[in-house]
């Protein structure tokens, strides 16, 4: 495992963004775990997050693009923090562009779209928090592909939940799903057979949030709902 992936595996947990317990899903699921994106609130945290995923997409789909499209809400700040953190780590201006959700009709940016307006030829990577079934792509993909003759090279996650996506195909992953309906590459930061991997039995901030008794009852949700 890359150094950066067991580095934000432990940031990940320090944040209280990815916790341990019982948990109800939007879906209805009661899983074992729970990510919110949402907690991270310090510039600290922002600057940390910007950076690992810049590296997760370098590492991915290299730099040859020329826009991160964040959607509306939680994806803004994450094309915000990752752009600057690509031209930090990497020297390359990378522009940002989320959609709205309501079109503003005055000023001088008016429109649909917020940040840089994506135009023909552009190569777009879009970015969010996590994809449990794949369903938001529905309503991102035909907004980026709206604005022209765009290309999108790929979808970056910070985490993989490796759970079935929205066809019940128990072969394949939601984030397979979307590569496989849409046409391009997706990847993650860090899947979540990575995070058992590394935290179990051993102690983050203090303490063991993967034990033994832990692992069995996220062997016992993804023998349910993962990927098999």
């Amino acid at each position: 495992m890359e150094s950066y992936k067991s580095e934000f595996i432990e940031f990940m947990v320090e944040s209280d963004v990815l916790k341990f317990g019982d948990f109800t899903l939007k879906s209805g699921r009661k899983s074992p775990f729970f990510m919110n994106a949402g907690a991270y609130v310090t510039g600290s945290q922002l600057t940390r997050l910007g950076e690992y995923y810049a590296k997760a997409i370098h590492n991915a789909y290299g730099d040859d693009f020329d826009v991160l499209f964040g959607p509306a809400y939680k994806g803004i700040p994450l094309a915000v923090i990752t752009a600057e953190a690509f031209y930090k780590l990497y020297g390359k201006e990378i522009k940002y562009c989320s959609n709205r959700k309501e079109e503003k009709d005055h000023g001088a940016d008016m429109g649909s779209l917020l940040g840089y307006k994506i135009k023909d030829g552009d190569r777009v990577v879009m970015i969010e928090d996590v994809t449990t079934s794949g369903k938001s792509m529905e309503e991102t993909v035909p907004i980026v592909r709206a604005q022209g003759d765009v290309e999108i090279v790929g979808l970056m996650v910070s985490l993989n939940r490796q759970e079935v996506g929205l066809s019940g195909d128990k072969s394949k992953s939601a984030l397979d799903e979307v590569a496989e309906t849409y046409g391009f590459k997706t990847g993650a930061i860090v899947s979540m057979d990575e995070v058992v991997e590394h935290l179990w039995n051993r102690e983050c901030q203090g303490k063991v949030v993967i034990d033994d008794e832990m692992k069995s009852r996220i062997d016992a949700y993804y023998k349910e709902y993962g990927v098999q």
